[in-house]
């Protein structure tokens, strides 16, 4: 990825309270599931073009998803900063349906595997592709589960930042062309 400025873990760990923090205040006010988009972004380097761009193609495909599937989003909001864009969507539908939508999203769009496509029920919290039954997320690398990798430290952070890098570089080639 293009580097910028690195985050410290004090960055990262303020940016998810205030992201929990904005997500509560979503379903206090909306009481519709929430869907909370982050990135696949390993090490210290969150914000640059590419998670930009990343992240404008997942609300892309998500505003397609919504529109397909004939679902009103009553609010949204895009976060940048230091710690990389995100964004939250408040969607009035079944968070279980939404949910699995959003698992296909993830697997089948070629940049859904940099995507967290999180779905934050109001009465279940949050919904995990496990509770699903969904398989897990694999290893951008090794296609082993992702969680697995990550703990064990399996592959560097290069190796995966330079995979990651292919991955958007190949999706922009191929809509140029």
């Amino acid at each position: 990825m293009n580097a910028c400025t690195p985050v410290t873990l004090e960055q990262m760990l303020a940016a998810r309270e205030a992201r929990v923090q904005r997500q509560q205040q979503a379903l206090e006010n909306y009481r519709h599931p929430i869907l909370s988009i982050s990135l696949v972004s390993p090490g210290p380097l969150k914000d640059s073009p590419d998670t930009r761009f990343l992240l404008s193609v997942a609300l892309q495909a998500v505003d397609a998803l919504l529109e397909q599937c004939g679902w009103h989003s009553p609010w949204s909001q895009i976060v940048s900063g230091v710690t990389g864009p995100e964004a939250l969507y408040v969607v009035a539908c079944e968070a279980t349906a939404f949910k699995h939508r959003l698992i296909l999203l993830e697997e089948q769009h070629p940049l859904g595997r940099l995507w967290d496509l999180d779905v934050i029920c109001p009465q279940r919290g949050s919904l995990s592709r496990r509770s699903l039954g969904a398989a897990p997320r694999r290893c951008l690398l090794c296609g082993e589960a992702a969680h697995a990798c990550a703990r064990s430290r399996t592959h560097t952070l290069e190796a995966l930042g330079q995979a990651i890098t292919r991955t958007i570089h190949g999706y922009r080639r191929l809509c140029a062309g």
